[in-house]
């Protein structure tokens, strides 16, 4: 096949070609050809960095903010390693820490009988009552004194 000049206009033709006969992969679709498209810029690398740890150390701070209360706090934090861990690798190590103790805590928990498991109920429901009571304490309210008047 002889080699055509971009001159006359067939540049288009003459990319695909190329393209047709590289052994390259083609270029990813979707979200990760965009990011990848935006990756391909220095400035883009570092902007693209920049904005995944604003957004991802918002949301993990935020997270465990929210985790002592009830809510989906730890949900959020996991959330939070998940945006972290496109642009990190030490996020991405974190992460799937997180996830193998997790799984861990569950499969161990599922072996255990019933008498471990209202205990694990029993701690868990007092705790989150202990961190509710004091952090409406911190804003004002004492629900021991407002249950009293109900009583």
């Amino acid at each position: 096949m002889p080699i055509q000049n971009s001159d006359t206009g067939e540049a288009g033709v003459i990319k695909d070609e190329a393209a047709d006969r590289s052994d390259m992969p083609g270029r990813r679709g979707g979200i990760h050809g965009w990011l990848d498209g935006i990756r391909a810029t220095r400035t883009g690398a570092v902007t693209l960095k920049i904005v995944i740890g604003v957004i991802g150390t918002i949301m993990v701070v935020g997270g465990l903010i929210m985790v002592p209360f009830p809510g989906p706090g730890w949900l959020v934090v996991f959330a939070g390693l998940a945006v972290l861990a496109t642009e990190f690798h030490w996020a991405h190590k974190l992460l799937e820490f997180g996830k193998r103790t997790l799984h861990a805590w569950t499969q161990w928990y599922k072996r255990q009988g019933w008498t471990v498991r209202v205990v694990v109920l029993v701690v868990t429901v007092a705790a989150a009552g202990v961190i509710v009571y004091f952090g409406l304490l911190t804003v004002g309210v004492d629900a021991i004194e407002v249950a009293q008047r109900f009583v």
